[in-house]
C-alpha cells in the first residue's frame, strides 16, 4: 500500500517544520509496521512567507498553487499524488506516531472507501475547552468529520466532486446547456464553497459508500492534536460565531438540498481572492 499525506498550507511558516516532523515519524512506523510507502506532498497555497522553503528543507514535494483557498489546495495535491490512499492533514496538527499504521490497517479493508481521525484539542481556556468538547459530541450525533485528520482511496476522490455555480440564471436553455460544459469541475473538496468544505466531503464520502454498498470507517484513536492558537487568541464571540457547527451544518445541508442557488446564499457568494474558512480551522493569516 503507498499512502500521500497532502498537506495545505497558507504562511505556516512557523508551524509546518513540527508537522512534517511529526508526519516523517509517523511514515517511518508504517514502514516498519505495515510495510507502507509513503510520500508528502505540502501545497503551497499562495503563502508569502517561507512555507515552501521549510517544505523543501524536510523533505516533501511542494506543490503550488496560486489560488487561495483550502480545497483547491487539497485537490491540487491530490492530482499529484502516486498513493493508493490520500490522506490530509492540516499544516499545524501534531501526527502521533501510530496513526498511519492505523489508517494503513483500516484501508486494508476493500469496502472501506475512506473516513476520519477524531481531533484531540487542548486550548487553554476553560470556557472554550467545554464548547469543545460539546462540538465534539454534536459531531459524532451527526457524522462530520473535520478536515484536519481526513483519508480516502484515491480513486474514491476522483469520484467525489463538483461543478462552478452559474452567475447566469434564466437565459435562452439552449445557450446555457452549451456554457454549463464549460463551466470548470473538480475532483474531491468542493472548491465553490467558503465554509465546511470538509464536513461536505465527508459526507459525499458517506453518501458514495451507501449507494455502492461499502462504508467510511471513524479512527477514534490516536488522535491528532491540532494547534490552538486561534480559540486561545481569539474573543468567544468570534469562535462561537465562526465555528458554530449547527451553521456549518445547516450551510452544507442546504447546498447539497438546493442546488446553486442556495450554495451562493449559504457562502455569502462567490468572493475571489478570500480564504475559504474549514470547520474550526480557520485558513487565515491572521488572527
Amino acid at each position: 500500500m503507498k499512502l500521500t499525506v497532502i498537506v495545505p498550507a497558507f504562511n505556516e511558516e512557523a508551524y509546518l517544520a513540527p508537522t512534517l516532523g511529526s508526519i516523517r515519524a509517523a511514515a517511518d512506523e508504517a514502514r516498519g509496521v505495515s510495510g507502507a510507502d509513503v510520500e508528502v506532498i505540502v501545497v503551497d497555497n499562495a503563502s508569502a512567507d517561507g512555507t515552501a522553503a521549510v517544505a523543501r528543507r524536510l523533505g516533501a514535494t511542494v506543490v503550488h498553487e496560486p489560488v487561495q483557498g483550502i480545497a483547491r489546495a487539497r485537490n491540487a495535491g491530490a492530482r499529484r499524488a502516486a498513493g493508493d490512499v490520500l490522506v490530509f492533514f492540516d499544516a499545524d496538527v501534531d501526527v502521533p506516531r501510530t496513526l498511519l499504521v492505523a489508517i494503513c490497517a483500516t484501508m486494508r479493508d476493500p469496502a472501506c472507501v475512506g473516513g476520519g481521525v477524531d481531533i484531540d484539542y487542548r486550548p487553554r481556556r476553560h470556557l472554550v475547552r467545554l464548547y469543545l468538547r460539546l462540538w465534539r459530541l454534536l459531531a459524532r450525533a451527526t457524522g462530520m468529520v473535520q478536515g484536519a485528520a481526513q483519508f480516502c482511496r484515491k480513486e474514491v476522490f476522483a469520484e467525489v466532486g463538483g461543478q462552478e455555480s452559474a452567475p447566469w440564471r434564466g437565459l435562452l436553455a439552449g445557450w446555457l446547456g452549451a456554457q454549463r460544459s464549460r463551466r470548470r469541475r473538480w475532483a474531491g473538496y468542493d472548491e465553490s464553497v467558503w465554509m465546511g468544505e470538509d464536513v461536505d466531503f465527508h459526507w459525499s464520502l458517506r453518501r458514495l459508500a451507501r449507494r455502492t454498498g461499502r462504508h467510511v470507517r471513524f479512527v477514534p484513536e490516536p488522535r491528532v492534536r491540532p494547534s490552538c492558537r486561534r480559540f486561545d487568541k481569539w474573543p468567544l464571540w468570534k469562535i462561537l460565531v465562526w465555528t458554530n457547527p449547527v451553521v456549518i451544518g445547516c450551510s452544507v445541508a442546504g447546498r447539497r438540498s438546493g442546488g446553486a442557488g442556495t450554495r451562493a446564499r449559504c457562502a455569502g457568494g462567490r468572493q475571489p481572492g478570500r480564504r475559504r474558512v474549514s470547520v474550526l480551522r480557520m485558513k487565515e493569516d491572521s488572527v
